[in-house]
């Protein structure tokens, strides 16, 4: 004769799925919250220590004057502490240019104030269509931003009428990914108390 009670004994406890599944649940709020976290510090970081503004007039000179180049300047790079600065001058004119360079307006960071940078081209006299790139490399940390303010040419550094376009985007910043391990809590109310791997006999 089987006893009533008997039935029970095969039955799960009521409650054991629970814990197993608040402790799956934890896990992935835990790992969310740790990569967005983590995804914040590092743009945070860039924005403190890193990408220059990089801002660029149309021109500098006298409306009325067709301009002789095109500036295309590209967004700055941050690599190792330091930023780059740079792009592209296209002679536009049909004439000969010499002696060119780009000058720059720097912001330092720490208390405002701007100072200028004169970046030669490479190679700094152009024919018609032809190109040069300027390139001006400092460090992250001292600078807040940059403003492209005059293309100047011969050993007087007379400034030339240019027009300006949008160069090459600094490329996305890669997140590391990162492996979260999550402990499996103990405790008696994570396991079974009647299974083939932990038998138990209840009276």
């Amino acid at each position: 004769m089987i006893e009533p009670h008997q039935d029970e004994l095969f039955k799960e406890p009521k409650g054991s799925v629970w814990p197993k599944l608040l402790a799956g649940i934890s896990a992935l709020v835990i790992t969310a919250l740790v990569f967005t976290g983590y995804a914040l510090l590092r743009k945070r970081h860039a924005e403190d220590s890193g990408s220059l503004a990089l801002s660029a007039p149309v021109s500098t000179t006298a409306t009325t004057k067709p301009p002789r180049a095109l500036i295309i300047v590209d967004e700055a790079l941050l690599h190792g502490g330091k930023t780059t600065i740079g792009g592209i001058v296209r002679n536009t004119s049909a004439e000969k240019l010499e002696g060119l360079s780009v000058e720059l307006e720097l912001k330092h960071r720490k208390d405002g104030v701007t100072e200028t940078r004169l970046v030669p081209l490479d190679p700094a006299e152009l024919e018609s269509q032809q190109e040069g790139r300027y390139s001006l490399e400092v460090k992250a940390q001292d600078y807040s931003s940059a403003r492209l303010v005059a293309l100047k040419a011969g050993p007087n550094l007379l400034p030339l009428p240019y027009t300006t376009a949008l160069g090459q985007k600094r490329p996305p910043e890669r997140l590391e990914p990162k492996t979260i391990i999550v402990g499996r809590p103990s405790g008696k109310g994570s396991e079974f108390l009647n299974s083939p791997e932990n038998p138990a006999r209840v009276p």
